[in-house]
């Protein structure tokens, strides 16, 4: 996962999406031998020599101006996420980094105060490599009911958002359009890997996801770049039936924390099946999470 391969990889799946009548070029009807645009077509709309071009997709060639890095993205016609994760990747491509395993994160008291000052509303918190650091009871009732709520309190038990849209029959079930969750995910995984390609353990999630998972290995090859933000998403779950929701992620101080919030309309079905929710939960598991997130290090 070294910087200068995802830019290169990066690169060429974009230009190989990029047809010749997508940016105004004549398409003559000859026949190529890879799809989408050449090289030196790229370079042509990018105002730079096909030669340099070249060895920058190769990872040949390290210390792109932004201003080189903006026309090409422009001539890839990359949206603005896209655009700014070219530049990560040029970045670190950059830098001579070597793979190694980051410290083990932790959410902070006030996070922790956050949480709980949300109440009903499902919340949970993310780390880097999208384990779950924290959530309160309804976060832990609404996305893994399965699993145990204490468990993003014990780093070597956390669970990871990625492993359980992908690997787990429970999380796949409960988004009824599990493609769109599942691009999302891997989306930001790009975006993250590309900032961090020096984190091991980043590596060696991806790299079991790409094993066990086929649709994961193809998503990822296509190089999507979706940072979270704001998606809406209808789901099935297995106590209260089916519910749209909102799920908002905001960045927290500290190194790639997100908190995800949950929502519904108000007044709508949705918000009244997340009310039913709440009430299915008991107030001991809910003391349980507290005490749990009490009890860690600041």
């Amino acid at each position: 996962m070294s910087g200068q391969g995802q830019l290169g990889g990066f690169l060429q799946t974009r230009r190989s999406q990029l047809r010749p009548q997508d940016v105004g070029l004549k398409d003559f009807g000859d026949r190529r031998r890879v799809p989408g645009l050449r090289r030196e077509e790229l370079a042509l709309l990018a105002g730079v020599s096909a030669s340099y071009y070249t060895r920058l997709e190769q990872g040949q060639q390290v210390g792109a101006s932004p201003e080189v890095l903006d026309a090409i993205a422009r001539a890839l016609r990359l949206d603005e996420a896209e655009r700014l994760h070219l530049h990560d990747l040029a970045a670190t491509a950059k830098r001579r980094v070597s793979a190694r395993k980051p410290p083990t994160e932790h959410t902070t008291s006030a996070t922790r105060d956050v949480l709980d000052a949300l109440g009903d509303a499902p919340v949970l918190v993310s780390g880097r490599r999208s384990d779950v650091l924290a959530w309160n009871r309804m976060g832990h009732v609404l996305f893994a009911a399965h699993v145990d709520p204490a468990a993003p309190h014990h780093p070597a038990d956390r669970p990871n958002l990625a492993r359980l849209v992908f690997l787990d029959a429970h999380t796949r079930e409960l988004y009824a359009d599990w493609p769109a969750k599942a691009r999302a995910v891997v989306g930001n995984l790009r975006v993250v890997a590309g900032r961090h390609p020096d984190d091991a353990l980043l590596a060696s999630l991806i790299g079991e996801l790409t094993m066990k998972s086929p649709e994961f290995a193809a998503m990822w090859a296509d190089h999507r770049v979706q940072p979270c933000a704001v998606a809406d998403y209808e789901m099935r779950h297995p106590l209260v039936g089916t519910l749209t929701v909102t799920q908002q992620s905001m960045r927290l101080p500290g190194d790639e924390q997100l908190l995800i919030v949950t929502t519904a309309a108000p007044g709508s079905p949705s918000q009244a099946a997340l009310a039913l929710l709440a009430q299915t939960t008991s107030a001991a598991e809910a003391e349980r999470i507290r005490q749990a997130a009490r009890n860690l290090r600041p």
